[in-house]
This record gives structure tokens, C-alpha cells and sequence, in this order.
């Protein structure tokens, strides 16, 4: 199996981590239906709640970064900016090596 994943956590201003969970829940809507993409999960830490972890599945890097050239994703991506604490980080890249739920 090969396929691209990524892993990373965003904070979020203090007090604003449901609202940026709430934008990636909107994105992940978005991407459902998008070339490539399998999972697209937003979490959100319990002993942390201005916390927000996003898991993804892509065939391939280029679908994840042919999904951000969308235009109602970086509309969301300019919604969530300024909620965040800091700087995002790259996340981490993942090889999948399958599991329930992955082709």
C-alpha cells in the first residue's frame, strides 16, 4: 500500500479550539470528495481543548496539495489562521501501511 499520511496538531488561541476544530470539520467536508483523499479526521484533545489534531490518507502528496489550491479550502484556511496560537508546524509525514477502513 502506498499512500501519504499525515499527522499534526494545530493550537489554537485560548478559548478558540472549538471554533478551529469547527473549521476543519467544515474542511473535512470539503475534502471528503476530493481526488484522493481517504480520511480526514479532526480530534480534539480532552485535557487540552484549545488542542486540534488532524489525521489524514491521501493517495499521494500531490492530491493533499492539489487540495489546498481549492478555492473554498483556502477560504477556511484564512478563517482558521487567525485563531491560531502560533506558527502551524509540517506535521508528520507517515507511510500507511493500511488498517480498518483503508483500501
Amino acid at each position: 500500500m502506498n499512500k501519504y499520511g499525515l499527522h499534526g496538531k494545530l493550537t489554537a488561541t485560548e478559548g478558540n479550539g472549538k471554533k478551529l476544530a469547527s473549521i476543519l470539520l467544515e474542511a473535512s467536508q470539503l475534502v471528503a470528495s476530493v481526488q484522493g483523499c481517504h480520511l480526514y479526521l479532526i480530534s480534539q484533545d480532552q485535557a487540552h481543548p484549545n488542542d486540534v489534531w488532524i489525521t489524514e490518507v491521501w493517495d499521494s502528496q500531490e492530491d493533499h496539495d492539489n487540495s489546498l489550491k481549492d478555492e473554498k479550502v483556502r477560504a477556511l484556511i484564512t478563517q482558521a489562521m487567525p485563531l491560531l496560537a502560533g506558527k502551524p508546524g509540517s506535521g508528520q509525514v507517515l507511510d500507511v501501511l493500511g488498517g480498518a477502513g483503508i483500501d
